[in-house]
C-alpha cells in the first residue's frame, strides 16, 4: 500500500492483516464477541487515522484515536488472559501497540503546538 498516508496509517493496517486471522482462530463462541469487538476497535483505529491524516482539524481525532488504542490493548490483553493468543504472540502485539502508540502521541503533541 503506496500513499501520502502518514507511517502510522500502514502500521495500522498492517496489524489489521496479522490480527484477523489470529482472531478467526479465537473459540466460535468468543470469536463473535470479544474477536468482533477486537476487530471492530481495529477499524476504527484505522478509519480515525485516516480521517486524521485528510482533516484540517486532527486533534480530536487523534485522541480518540488515543483512546481506542488503549481499549484494544485491554482487548488483547484480555485475549491472552483468556488463553485465545498465547505469550508469544501477545507480546509481539503489544509491542507493537507500544510503537503505534508513540507515534500517535508524537502526532498528537505536533499537532498541539501546530
Amino acid at each position: 500500500m503506496k500513499s501520502n498516508h502518514p507511517a502510522i496509517v500502514q502500521k495500522m493496517y498492517d496489524i489489521i492483516l496479522w490480527m484477523m486471522p489470529l482472531i478467526e482462530k479465537f473459540p466460535k463462541n468468543k470469536r463473535y464477541t470479544i474477536g468482533s469487538r477486537m476487530e471492530n476497535v481495529l477499524l476504527e483505529i484505522l478509519d480515525l487515522l485516516v480521517e486524521a491524516s485528510y482533516s484540517r482539524s486532527k486533534i480530536a481525532l487523534l485522541k480518540r484515536a488515543n483512546l481506542d488504542l488503549e481499549k484494544f490493548r485491554f482487548l488483547a490483553r484480555l485475549a491472552k488472559d483468556l488463553k485465545f493468543v498465547d505469550l508469544r504472540r501477545y507480546k509481539y502485539i503489544s509491542e507493537i501497540l507500544d510503537e503505534v502508540g508513540s507515534m500517535l502521541g508524537g502526532w498528537i503533541k505536533q499537532q498541539a503546538k501546530a
